[in-house]
């Protein structure tokens, strides 16, 4: 199987690893790359830069579920930052959320072949996802899914009061902050603080940490695209 060095450091240094989750990440490397010749889930195939902007980039701030025991990915896609959280997080349950019926049934085959217990894939657009998980989780996160004063208005109704929404972005991180502050506002969250870490490329990334202060009116996220249309 396919060896990932700097994401066995990584994991050794953080007091993360086991054989079992070690292994765990090299069937899922397997596997994206496998499906990916059929499906379009990733343009980064090649190991050493799987391994870093895709293992590595999603564990990054991964003391930030310190707490949560009831996470939301929403845009899940290939799996990222979820899967790779589930495996270094087994007693906490992660629902994996995406718009594509197709990326679903490769997400439940991946939480089959992995044997992850504490996963489990939806087939929903997040804005009628709310209906059912509207303030049921400690934590939301997103990676690589909208700008963040889109975002904030998908996964701030599923937050419970007292919870946290990990927004992972990349280096323009402050612009997209200032841009969502009508956003927070209106959705009862407050910027806790913004996280900055340095892959191991090089590459910058920051991930905005808000706290849901107060429950959002349950009209949000409005329907009919409306947040990626008109954003607050």
């Amino acid at each position: 199987m396919t060896e990932f060095p700097i994401l066995k450091d990584f994991l050794i240094e953080n007091g993360l690893y086991s054989q079992q989750a070690y292994q765990r990440f090299q069937t899922f490397f397997d596997l994206v790359t496998e499906t990916n010749k059929v499906m379009n889930l990733t343009s980064i195939t090649q190991a050493d830069e799987f391994e870093i902007k895709h293992f590595i980039d999603s564990l990054l701030p991964f003391r930030e579920f310190d707490g949560a025991r009831n996470i939301a990915d929403i845009g899940s896609g290939a799996g990222f930052p979820a899967i790779p959280l589930a495996i270094i997080f087994p007693d906490k349950k992660f629902t994996l959320v995406d718009s594509l019926n197709k990326r679903v049934t490769f997400l439940n085959d991946v939480i089959s072949k992995l044997s992850l217990e504490n996963c489990v894939a939806v087939h929903s657009r997040a804005e009628d996802f709310a209906k059912e998980g509207r303030e049921k989780f400690d934590a939301v996160t997103a990676r690589a899914v909208a700008a963040l004063n889109i975002l904030l208005e998908y996964t701030a109704p599923l937050c419970r009061t007292g919870g946290k929404i990990v927004a992972y972005k990349g280096s323009a991180a402050e612009d997209e902050i200032c841009a969502a502050r009508n956003a927070a506002s209106v959705l009862g969250l407050k910027i806790e603080k913004t996280c900055d870490f340095v892959l191991p490329s090089g590459e910058t990334r920051a991930v905005p940490v808000y706290k849901k202060i107060k429950p959002c009116d349950k009209k949000y996220p409005r329907g009919g695209n409306k947040p990626r249309t008109n954003p607050l």
